[in-house]
């Protein structure tokens, strides 16, 4: 049994075996695991006795589920009113490009993942991009590329690079 079968099995109790309470089966693993993977989802429909179909089509339906584990470092670009007013779609653009990801995608290292939420609750430091647990109010592309220089990890240097001269 895979450690995530394991952890599933904390979820998936006699007392959840219901269809209707899906959702929230689906809301719990991913609170868990950070994602739905997908033989997490095979056996919450074994589990539930439906099609895995039927699971796949619910969790793709909300936006709120992720199908890919997240980055070390989610990065969470609010797309609420205020924020989209005051930029938050070119905040969300920048990163996006900054990080050669799309939205939704994390990068190869697993360092960052990128998502659109509908709101962060903080509109009057719109617009607003959480890295983890950090805020960072009135956002703009130019800021985005040096919030994202400082927390960045360093590159490896490549062997016969360019030298510096003395």
């Amino acid at each position: 049994m895979s450690e995530e079968s394991n952890n599933l099995s904390i979820i998936l109790t006699e007392d959840r075996r219901s269809r209707g309470g899906l959702i929230d089966i689906l809301q719990d693993i991913q609170a868990v695991h950070g994602y739905l993977s997908q033989e997490a989802m095979l056996d919450v429909a074994k589990f539930l006795d439906m099609p895995a179909a039927s699971v796949w089509g619910v969790a793709t339906f909300y936006n709120q589920f992720r199908f890919t584990p997240p980055g070390k470092r989610p990065i969470k670009v609010c797309m609420g009113t205020a924020c989209h007013l005051a930029g938050g779609q070119m905040v969300l653009e920048a990163i996006a490009r900054e990080l050669d990801i799309k939205i939704g995608g994390t990068t190869p290292d697993w360092e960052f993942s990128l998502e659109r939420v509908a709101c962060i609750g903080c509109c009057a430091l719109a617009p607003v991009v959480t890295i983890g647990e950090q805020a960072y109010p009135h956002m703009t592309p130019p800021k985005i590329e040096e919030v994202l220089v400082t927390i960045r990890p360093a590159a490896p240097q490549k062997e016969g690079g360019a030298s510096t001269l003395p």
